[in-house]
């Protein structure tokens, strides 16, 4: 199937949803598309940061992110 094919029979459906069922179509189909950016384009900040300071980060995620805090709920 072609995407003008598809894109036409998307369409026919559309209009025989009322309005309110459209718009939930709309929303789901914003869901579908990719957010954020290809990693590739992040590799320019490879090395931005220094290795004591990734150590440093590393450590602070070990001390207080692996805690459970019983109470706190």
């Amino acid at each position: 199937m072609t995407t003008a094919l598809i894109k036409d029979n998307l369409i026919a459906q559309l209009d025989k949803l009322p309005y309110d069922l459209q718009l939930r179509v709309l929303d789901f189909a914003k869901t579908l598309i990719p957010k954020g950016v290809d990693g590739k384009s992040l590799l320019r900040f490879e090395g931005a940061i220094l290795a004591d300071d990734l150590q440093l980060m590393s450590k602070a995620i070990e001390d207080g992110c692996e805690k459970v805090d019983i109470g706190e709920w």
